[in-house]
């Protein structure tokens, strides 16, 4: 089937991508799996050829094309059903490198830039910690400024690239009592003093690595920041979209490779005096999983296309990824029965796929937070808005102090004047099963959501959460000129409390 966000030209670097990965790599990956290990130097071949940095800037060696390129690249590498080969550039292309690009000074995009794109370099994000994996606003990794550097101590765990990788841009808390507000990220490089790393044994990807790191008073120059100290939590929620959608379409095209192996298989292998492809209940699973996986394709590449056009649909794009990965699991148990007690051998392709899916579901969001995600846009109306690169939430006509119809608003002057605004607005939505205040650093306003509906007061009581903001952004607030979400990733609210409690502000004001 021809999709139209493909020109000639991709289909041109298709062929070419895939006949050297087709020379290069798939020969040799049964002998990487065994040495857990994927050589450097295929790496540096792809940069060689221009198969690397696709959509990056030509100033740091980039090709500076369009978003469908990474489409294909990660269509084919999904193709050589090797989850550990795919993993090592998708986590250096479009889970660690892009915050460089994005939000980093133009002294590390020279440092870190070009190595990536010419292979020289790889890369890893260091997120997840033995207490925090999903929960990245909980992280416990310390980094305290001392002069012109950073001391770093803490831990990492399920890094990849992280014993064999170059540089982890990593996520550190440097504010801990600020919450989400207090998260940085910094850059550090892999052989700095202080830095260590386990090798884990894994169940699938095993030509990749995957380490736990440990930080022990490592010293990293103040330059390494990436961006704006307290904005690494703004940043994360943003870029985390675009490692599900490079995901996506690998997952695809392995679910499709798996499709086709199995075909052949079934094509050849005979039961009861013929082939089992003629077997009723075998077609027809055949023909379920073909025409699951077509549909998921064409919603991929919807939502690769909403990517491409700069429209930032964080639902459609965590629908994506829970329906593909968990889809990708079943397709590899079905086709793995195909081949029945051959299967379960590793020197059949069903073994390996079998093993690699597994953790598809788990990284980048693990199947319950994507389902959490969609279950707070599509009940509780959250909405969730990209980072700008002046690392705030945009600006409209109205959050500059001018109304829709070009007049200048008029704010309350005091917090009495605003409770029957806010007490209005709260009492539209149904009661939020818990107790919220608002400190503005003298004054409080406490909303009680435990009864049959909202009740506002300017009681100084305890609550389930308490939200720390300033006056001047909670009018912005109750006069939906600024969303809630938006606040608590850029810092202007910080959070002390329950977490689950504050997402619910996003129906009281959003």
């Amino acid at each position: 089937m021809k999709y139209a966000s493909f020109t000639e030209e991709h289909e041109m670097f298709r062929e070419s991508l895939r006949a050297f990965l087709d020379k290069e790599a798939r020969p040799h990956i049964e002998q990487w799996e065994e040495d857990r290990r994927t050589p450097r130097d295929i790496w540096k071949k792809m940069g060689e050829q221009g198969y690397l940095g696709l959509g990056y800037p030509e100033e740091y060696g980039g090709s500076n094309l369009d978003f469908f390129y990474d489409v294909v690249f990660n269509e084919e590498i999904g193709r050589l059903n090797s989850g550990g080969f795919a993993i090592t550039q998708q986590v250096t292309q479009y889970m660690s490198s892009p915050y460089i690009l994005k939000y980093g000074s133009e002294e590390l995009k020279q440092k870190y830039l070009p190595g990536v794109i010419s292979g020289d370099l790889i890369g890893c994000i260091g997120i997840s910690e033995p207490g925090a994996g999903s929960d990245a606003a909980n992280i416990q990794t310390r980094a305290v400024r001392e002069g012109d550097y950073y001391i770093v101590n803490g831990s990492k765990t399920f890094i990849t690239n992280g014993v064999y990788g170059d540089f982890i841009v990593t996520v550190v808390k440097t504010n801990p009592d600020a919450g989400s507000a207090g998260v940085s990220l910094l850059v550090i490089d892999r052989n700095s003093e202080g830095v260590s790393a386990r090798k884990l044994k894994k169940l699938g990807w095993h030509c990749s690595d995957t380490a736990e790191l440990s930080f022990d008073d490592v010293k990293v120059p103040a330059g390494n920041l990436v961006g704006q100290e307290g904005q690494g939590f703004y940043y994360l929620m943003n870029g985390l979209q675009l490692e599900r959608l490079c995901a996506v379409p690998a997952a695809v095209t392995a679910m499709e490779n798996a499709i086709e192996v199995s075909l052949q298989y079934m094509s050849e292998r005979q039961a009861f005096g013929r082939p089992i492809n003629k077997f009723q209940v075998l077609r027809h699973r055949i023909a379920q999983m073909a025409s699951e996986v077509e549909a998921l394709k064409a919603f991929s590449y919807h939502c690769c296309q909403l990517y491409a056009d700069g429209i930032y649909d964080v639902k459609l794009c965590s629908m994506a990824k829970l329906l593909i990965t968990e889809k990708s699991e079943e397709v590899a148990t079905k086709c793995l029965q195909f081949f029945g007690g051959y299967g379960f051998m590793e020197e059949y392709p069903l073994a390996r796929m079998y093993r690699d899916v597994r953790v598809g579901t788990i990284g980048g969001g693990s199947s319950e937070i994507m389902r959490e995600i969609i279950a707070k846009i599509v009940i509780d109306s959250v909405g969730y808005k990209s980072a700008q690169t002046d690392y705030a939430p945009p600006k409209t006509k109205e959050s500059n102090g001018e109304s829709k119809n070009g007049s200048e608003a008029q704010p309350p002057a005091s917090l009495e004047e605003m409770l029957s605004k806010i007490q209005h607005q709260a009492g539209k939505v149904s009661a939020i099963g818990n107790t919220v205040k608002f400190d503005f650093g003298g004054e409080q306003l406490f909303i009680d959501g435990t009864g049959e509906s909202n009740t506002v007061s300017t009681d100084n009581r305890d609550a389930d959460c308490t939200v720390n903001v300033s006056f001047g952004d909670f009018q912005d607030l109750v006069q939906g000129r600024l969303n809630p979400m938006n606040a608590v990733m850029s810092g202007q609210m910080q959070i002390d409390g329950d977490m689950g409690v504050a997402m619910k502000l996003q129906s009281l004001f959003g």
